[in-house]
């Protein structure tokens, strides 16, 4: 699996408009206190989405991958992919009523075997520019994996009775994703892999225990902890590592404290294992 380099410097372009619907539902989706036309930091993850017809996705909802010159994302023959990090600069606000563009560039493909099989590592920077002031600089990094078998599932220990031990953490709020909201999630995000709402898919196909939470669900819910701490748009700088799933109907506890520069955070399951590590500034 190689020969990957033609498609590094690939863009790709698209534009939105953060209507005040928009808004307000993706308030409404994780309970925020935040009220105004000026938007919540994790808002970037809701716009300028993509946009594949019903037809082209495939098994498991995600959009099929083409070998043609107009693709964007490489044609990498691993079926699973998943959200691995994010370094995010937050550069300006984005208020209700702004034209978005978000303009996109792959920017590093790596080929690694890992205790899972092989692993193809997909960086990806994403400018988003509201009213054409650059509000948000991402590096994301897209992980593509082999297809899950009965002989190799995905660890996903039982849940441990009790809840971890906290104390060390001065931000704390504990939640329990529910269905609901990791539809409402994905319809916010047009995310139709099936992990997030088709519980035998997720279970049968792809060996998880549950419903999986989206990573960019859990990283705004951390983003939504630092802003009842620290006040809106408080942050310049957020990063991201997804280090275990998250399951719908199990306790999450976010967390932060400060660091010598700015906050650790994290999300932790309740057996205690980090499901996010994260940093802000």
């Amino acid at each position: 699996m190689s020969g990957w380099d033609t498609w590094i410097g690939r863009t790709a372009e698209q534009q939105d408009l953060l209507t005040p619907g928009a808004l307000a539902r993706f308030r409404a989706t994780i309970d925020s206190a935040e009220t105004g036309a000026i938007a919540a930091q994790a808002i970037h993850w809701c716009l300028c989405l993509p946009d594949a017809p019903t037809a082209t996705l495939g098994a498991d909802g995600h959009p099929l991958r083409a070998d043609a010159e107009d693709s964007f994302m490489p044609p990498i023959p691993l079926p699973r992919r998943m959200w691995a990090a994010s370094d995010v600069r937050f550069l300006a606000p984005i208020r209700a009523g702004a034209s978005v563009t978000r303009r996109s560039t792959i920017a590093t493909i790596r080929e690694k075997t890992g205790g899972t099989g092989q692993l193809v590592f997909v960086e990806v920077d994403h400018d988003t520019h509201a009213d054409g002031v650059l509000a948000v600089h991402e590096r994301q990094t897209i992980v593509f994996r082999e297809a899950a078998t009965s002989a190799a599932p995905l660890p996903s220990p039982a849940p441990a009775t009790g809840a971890p031990d906290l104390s060390d953490w001065s931000w704390r709020r504990t939640l329990v994703p529910s269905e609901a909201m990791l539809f409402r999630y994905s319809a916010l995000t047009f995310n139709s892999h099936r992990i997030h709402y088709d519980r035998p898919y997720a279970t049968e196909a792809e060996g998880y225990r549950g419903l999986v939470v989206h990573g960019p669900l859990t990283a705004t819910l951390l983003l939504d902890l630092a802003q009842r701490e620290l006040g809106a748009n408080a942050l310049a700088s957020f990063t991201m590592r997804a280090q275990a799933p998250a399951f719908a109907g199990e306790p999450l506890h976010l967390v932060g404290r400060a660091a010598e520069s700015g906050w650790e955070m994290a999300a932790i399951g309740p057996d205690g294992r980090t499901i996010m590590a994260a940093s802000a500034g």
